[in-house]
């Protein structure tokens, strides 16, 4: 019994830290990074924060797609051809947002890392 708890326990944690880990093929900045590439015209910019949030403070050249949103309009939105520079709050909904465009065949994604709140 105690050998099928320490299976249960491995694989909880083998989920929670894929989940938090990068992922392959995502590059990351930290804000410090972005700084430098904001004015870079062969990039795109995606905040994926709700639209209230983006409303309320957000990056100028960057794009509001909210991450709920992002599979849907993403094809159609975005550049495969071009650098994704996806943003969020703290990291976490872009670190999602990345994987999702991965999934679509993004090929050069890159996550800020800490998000808006690192930029400050």
């Amino acid at each position: 019994m105690a050998y099928l708890n320490y299976v249960v326990l491995a694989l909880l944690l083998f989920f929670l830290m894929r989940r938090f880990l990068p992922i392959k093929g995502v590059n990351t900045i930290t804000t410090n990074e972005l700084k430098k590439e904001i004015n870079n015209k062969n990039k795109q910019f995606v905040d994926v924060r709700t639209n209230g949030e983006f409303k309320g403070n957000h990056i100028k050249g960057f794009k509001n797609i909210p991450l709920n949103q992002l599979a849907q309009v993403a094809e159609k939105d975005l550049s495969k051809e071009k650098e994704v520079i996806v943003i969020c709050q703290s990291g976490v909904r872009s670190q999602r947002a990345s994987k999702v465009l991965k999934s679509l065949g993004f090929k050069n994604i890159t996550n800020v890392k800490g998000g808006m709140n690192a930029w400050f």
